[in-house]
């Protein structure tokens, strides 16, 4: 969310892994976070990525062709793996799958179009268009950059997975796919910190403070924030973070931030927010969490890290962000890592956006939807500064340099992000053989 200026994505396994090893020559795969049905290297050979997915070489496809990309992937921890695709003006993917409900998690890297609209495709799942104009030039933001979308909830009922690819603008091209299975949450935390927001009135002081700013603070955005009720306020079990155009002391718009610095801090474990988010051209919500030290590595921000557990854009609705931002990998550098799930209600009904954390890794859920995972990759603290206590923040930010790269509708106002919940868990201690008694 914090964007500021600078003045300031067939051979064994044993065979796989040394691939993958040999790509990364920094830390061996880890356990994959959701049931993985399969998955496929699309145009390549078989792969084992960092976060210990098994990808099968290309096959099952028809149509297209096989193309190898020679240029530098940016923005993954596994850039090997975008550097094949299947690609053409249609083809499909066909493969026997056990009827019930999965998730999709397609994965892109544009190789030709320099430019944002050169090349758009269609995706389809089961007969259903579920990416009507994919550009993947625009959503990734830059040439030779990975792009990952998950699209959940596919109903499969006649015992095979079909998914169609149409070129709309040139060719449709994919890197990688991934079938998984709905994740069920362990059981394994324990609640140590949360707001269930059943009271009225001002947010609880003993676990959240305001942030008051003026416009422009960060990323260009226009409101600026209070610690007004008409922007911030607690009634009928929810916390209201509210967006509204009504020129307060002098500016067009007035919104809320809040968060939880000192008062909830968390060093791994989990965290879940139930939420509805805001529609609307303009609207930018965020839920993310921020260091409890700003300077404990480097020279702030992005240094010592930045964790995006959920982001919408207003006019790209319907399409959730998880993003890491860090000294190695960050926005202005385009290399940060992220990933996205499109998902048509979260405007309209409430979900669960939650974060999971150890030394090793981040995973990254919508419900039961796992759709991101960040690696610590052993670099050290320029890509894993996450060894330090972060924070919640909950804000809705209006326009700015992306929530307002189309504009803003002045006419939409107000409207507002709605949470029922902030919850932060840590791991339950392990049992002791042996031990007795106790609740």
């Amino acid at each position: 969310m914090r964007r500021l200026k600078k003045t300031w994505s067939v051979c064994t396994v044993a065979a796989a892994l040394a691939g993958a090893a040999a790509a990364s020559a920094v830390a061996p795969p880890a356990a994959a976070a959701s049931p993985v049905v399969w998955a496929v290297n699309s145009g390549g050979e078989a792969f084992v990525s960092m976060d210990g997915i098994a990808y099968g070489a290309d096959g099952n496809f028809s149509g297209g062709g096989a193309r190898q990309l020679s240029g530098e992937i940016r923005a993954s921890h596994n850039p090997v793996l975008y550097q094949s695709e299947r690609r053409g003006e249609r083809f499909a993917y066909a493969r026997a799958l056990p009827d019930g409900r999965y998730n999709l998690t397609l994965r892109f890297a544009e190789s030709t179009a320099h430019n944002a609209g050169e090349r758009t495709f269609s995706v389809a799942v089961e007969g259903r268009e579920r990416i009507a104009a994919l550009d993947v030039r625009a959503a990734s933001g830059a040439i030779n950059t990975a792009y990952d979308v998950t699209i959940p909830d596919v109903q499969v009922a006649d015992g095979e997975l079909n998914i169609d690819f149409r070129g709309i603008n040139g060719a449709a091209a994919v890197s990688a796919l991934v079938v998984t299975q709905p994740r069920q949450r362990s059981e394994g935390w324990q609640r140590y910190w949360s707001d269930e927001f059943d009271y009225s009135g001002a947010p609880d002081p003993a676990k959240w403070n305001y942030e008051i700013q003026p416009p422009g603070w960060v990323n260009d955005e226009l409101q600026r924030y209070t610690d007004r009720r008409e922007n911030l306020r607690v009634e009928g079990g929810v916390l209201i973070v509210e967006g509204r155009r009504d020129h307060y002391m002098g500016s067009e718009y007035s919104s809320g931030r809040i968060h939880s610095q000192g008062k909830g801090d968390l060093l791994y474990g989990r965290v879940e927010v139930r939420a509805k988010l805001p529609a609307g051209r303009g609207t930018w919500p965020a839920i993310w969490m921020m260091p409890a030290d700003h300077l404990g590595y480097g020279d702030g921000w992005p240094d010592s890290g930045e964790i995006d557990i959920m982001e919408h854009v207003g006019y790209d609705a319907g399409q959730v962000h998880a993003t890491i931002h860090n000294n190695a990998y960050y926005w202005v550098n385009g290399r940060q890592r992220k990933g996205s799930v499109m998902l048509d209600d979260v405007t309209e009904a409430f979900h669960v956006y939650a974060m999971e954390w150890d030394r090793g890794r981040m995973d990254f859920y919508i419900d039961d939807i796992h759709y991101f995972t960040y690696i610590n990759d052993r670099r050290g603290w320029k890509s894993w500064p996450f060894d330090r206590p972060f924070y919640v923040i909950l804000n809705l930010a209006i326009g700015g340099n992306w929530g307002g790269a189309r504009g803003v509708d002045a006419d939409i106002w107000p409207r507002r992000m709605e949470v029922d919940y902030v919850r932060m868990y840590r791991r339950r201690p392990p049992a002791v053989a042996g031990a007795s008694g106790g609740d």
